[in-house]
């Protein structure tokens, strides 16, 4: 089950993959289509998020950063 951990609020745009990246900021890439090369990746929204270990943080469908236990398999 996935816990809310920071409320952002981002708008999604379509053609684009959104991730919390290294830093614990919100980026986006252009997807690749069609043999086409996909995009640079861009800062959204710095957050500044400090990460745990064992745990995946991803963009929910509200556009808030959200975060579940990875599942060792």
């Amino acid at each position: 089950m996935a816990k809310k951990v920071q409320k952002c609020g981002v708008k999604r745009e379509a053609g684009f993959l959104y991730y919390i990246d290294k830093q614990g900021d919100i980026s986006r890439a252009k997807m690749a289509r069609g043999g086409k090369a996909g995009g640079k990746p861009t800062k959204v929204l710095k957050v500044g998020l400090k990460k745990e270990p064992g745990y995946l943080y991803f963009l929910d469908k509200q556009g808030d950063i959200s975060m579940a236990k990875m599942v060792n398999a």
